[in-house]
């Protein structure tokens, strides 16, 4: 199978077996999905979906965390992986976005990076779920499904080779959902140990598969 058709072969399964792919946070304006995206970095989806309602209610936009101290901020988050780390992240947040976007998320990479704890993936989550954007924003599982599968070479040993070279592939009307897909399906059946392959409908293009089982 050639890359090509492993790609048109993984994305056609996916937008049959589940074709309403979407981020698993929860929140309800692109504010709430910033500030969970921060906190996600090396934390489950979970325990921020357990963390964030009393934070939204305390601090419901960026008017309101602007002007938040460390000591109201971090009591919130410390149940959340690094909260030290993200306490100060929201605080530079919330005031840069008073201060330079007028209390509004921007909607580019170029300026959502310049936000304290956004790097160039929480930067095209935010893009791609909001605005629905070709951005890939590529985690662990993203990168690990990406090599297993064979959508990407061996040389692509880095978080934005890894992007270049799915963005490069997959279509661009694609990318937002395809970018959800690899996650779950990182997160749920390739997992990084034990993966389910006996349950995978992906078996005939992944090359891990193919040479687990030879």
């Amino acid at each position: 199978m050639t890359r090509k058709e492993r790609y048109r072969y993984v994305l056609d399964y996916f937008n049959t077996h589940v074709p309403e792919a979407e981020t698993e946070l929860l929140y309800d304006n692109p504010y709430q999905l910033l500030v969970a995206v921060v906190l996600s970095a090396q934390c489950t989806d979970k325990r921020v979906n357990l963390t964030t309602p009393a934070l939204f209610e305390r601090f419901p936009d960026p008017e309101s965390l602007s002007k938040a101290s460390f000591d109201e901020l971090f009591p919130l988050i410390r149940s959340i992986s690094y909260p030290n780390n993200k306490t100060k992240h929201l605080l530079g947040l919330g005031r840069k976005l008073v201060q330079e976007f007028k209390g509004q998320v921007p909607l580019t990479v170029e300026e959502l990076v310049t936000l304290p704890g956004v790097g160039r993936k929480t930067a095209n989550v935010i893009t791609s779920v909001i605005d629905a954007q070709p951005n890939m924003a590529v985690d662990t599982h993203v990168f690990r499904v990406s090599h297993r599968l064979g959508l990407v070479t061996s040389t692509a040993k880095t978080p934005l080779a890894v992007e270049k070279q799915l963005v490069k592939e997959i279509p661009g009307d694609l990318i937002h959902k395809a970018h959800h897909w690899l996650i779950l399906h990182g997160r749920y059946t390739c997992t990084a140990r034990n993966p389910q392959c006996g349950k995978c409908g992906l078996q005939q293009a992944c090359r891990y598969y193919s040479r687990r089982k030879a």
